[in-house]
């Protein structure tokens, strides 16, 4: 009878006190999302409450899409993730610490390093790797988490695919965000 309470507690603080199911029912988690821009005709990808989301469709952005969740707060396996902006080019990027050094990002042109989020390093079952890909007639950088025919962006003439990060996969939430109010 000991034995089968001890199980049955054991079982039970693990499933309230394990760390990534802690992790995701937590306001540790953030939406990240891409939009695209009408004006400058490029995607830029911003956490959730990063911008309202008036300001971004009063600046003629729209086809909100839901990437993946992050995290709010540092923590161990966790990389920042910063977004910069190049006001020559209007491109929006988000880019991981560990990436490019500054000096670079400012010599590309990229100013305004703002952070954004932190994101898994480590792979786990509810991760989907992401990737930034390249566009060189729009001098675009655009992050793409790696579901679906990655192919058609191929096709799109994007290249240059670079492994970021992982993104964390809430299929369970997902309906929420996309339900009427």
């Amino acid at each position: 009878m000991n034995k089968k309470l001890l199980l049955i507690t054991s079982l039970v603080a693990g499933i309230f006190f394990s760390p990534s199911l802690k992790a995701q029912s937590s306001d540790d988690m953030v939406a990240v999302y891409r939009w695209y821009s009408q004006v400058d005709r490029e995607y830029a990808t911003f956490a959730e409450n990063e911008y309202q989301e008036g300001q971004l469709l009063h600046w003629k952005y729209n086809d909100k899409t839901l990437l993946f969740y992050a995290y709010k707060n540092p923590g161990p396996d966790r990389v920042a993730v910063y977004r910069w902006v190049n006001p020559v080019t209007k491109d929006i990027v988000s880019i991981a610490e560990d990436e490019f050094k500054d000096d670079d990002m400012i010599k590309m042109g990229y100013r305004e390093k703002t952070l954004q989020f932190y994101a898994p390093i480590r792979r786990a079952d509810n991760r989907v790797p992401v990737y930034r890909w390249y566009i060189k007639k729009r001098e675009d950088w655009v992050t793409i988490p790696e579901e679906g025919n990655t192919d058609l962006y191929f096709k799109k003439g994007y290249s240059k695919k670079t492994f970021q990060y992982y993104g964390i996969k809430r299929s369970v939430d997902e309906s929420l965000y996309h339900s009427p109010l």
